[in-house]
C-alpha cells in the first residue's frame, strides 16, 4: 500500500506481497475481467467496476493485485476491505476522490446500515465528477442481490462493469497447486494433488496453506509428498 494519504496511516490494513497479478491463478472465462481490472489499476478505464463470487473465490486476490499494479505504477491507492466496518468510520471515504485507486472489498458486510451505503454512494458521485479516480469494488453477490438498502446505490454500482468472478475447474485447481509447488522445489504428483483435493475444503486459499504447511514438514522430515506422508502429516 502506498503511504501518499494520511487517511491510509490510519487504516489498519496492509497488503501481502504475494498476492499479484502475476501469482493469481485464473479460472477459464475470467480473462476479459482481469484485463478490465489491469486497466482500472492503469486509469485506462473510465467506468467503475463491480467484482462478484462467493467467499474465497479469489476476490480479496484481485482487489489486492489491482492495488499493488497501481502502486507499481506509482499511482496512489486505497485498499479498503469492509469487513473490518466495525473497526473504522464511514469518514473514512470523505475526500478519497483526490486518490487514484480505492478498492472497496467485502461491501456487502455494510449493506443494510443506512450511513455506510450513503457514504458510499456519494463517494461514487464524487467520483462520477471527476476524471482520474477510479473504483474497484467487490461483493460476493450482485449489487441487486446484496441486500442493500438504498437503491440508489445500487443504480451507482450498476451504471458501471460488472463481472461475476467464475470458479475454477478441479483440473484448473490441480494445475494451480502443482505451479505453486514447483515454485517451492516440490514435485507433486497427479495422483497427490487431486488426493489433497478430494480431502480438503477446495477453495485455493485453503489448498495453498495445506501446501505450504506440508512444504515445511518434507524440509524438516525430508520427505516428498506422497499420499502416506500427507496423511500423517494432516492426520487424515
Amino acid at each position: 500500500m502506498t503511504q501518499n494519504s494520511p487517511r491510509q496511516l490510519s487504516l489498519p490494513v496492509y497488503l501481502p506481497d504475494d498476492e499479484t497479478f502475476q501469482s493469481y491463478y485464473p479460472a477459464s472465462g475470467n480473462d476479459e475481467l482481469i484485463q478490465k481490472l489491469q486497466a482500472s489499476a492503469e486509469g485506462l478505464l473510465a467506468s467503475s467496476l463491480y467484482v462478484y463470487g462467493p467467499e474465497k473465490s479469489g476476490r480479496t486476490h484481485l482487489m489486492h493485485a489491482a492495488c499493488a499494479h497501481a502502486n507499481d505504477l506509482e499511482r496512489r491507492t486505497l485498499y479498503i476491505p469492509l469487513g473490518i466496518h466495525a473497526s473504522i468510520s464511514p469518514a473514512l471515504f470523505e475526500g478519497l476522490e483526490s486518490l487514484e485507486l480505492i478498492c472497496i472489498d467485502d461491501v456487502e458486510a455494510i449493506a443494510g446500515h443506512p450511513v455506510w451505503e450513503e457514504a458510499i454512494f456519494h463517494l461514487y458521485n464524487r467520483i462520477a465528477e471527476q476524471q482520474d479516480c477510479r473504483l474497484i469494488v467487490s461483493g460476493n453477490a450482485s449489487p441487486s442481490e446484496a441486500g442493500f438498502s438504498l437503491p440508489d446505490l445500487v443504480s451507482r454500482m450498476q451504471w458501471g462493469l460488472i463481472y461475476q468472478l467464475q470458479p475454477m475447474a478441479d483440473d484448473e485447481k490441480l494445475a494451480a497447486l502443482q505451479r505453486r509447488a514447483a515454485m517451492r522445489g516440490l514435485q507433486l504428483s497427479d495422483d497427490v494433488g487431486r488426493f489433497l483435493l478430494t480431502r480438503m475444503a477446495r477453495d485455493l486459499r485453503t489448498l495453498f496453506d495445506v501446501l505450504d504447511k506440508l512444504d515445511k514438514a518434507s524440509m524438516v522430515h525430508q520427505r516428498k509428498l506422497t499420499i502416506p506422508f500427507i496423511k500423517e502429516m494432516l492426520r487424515l
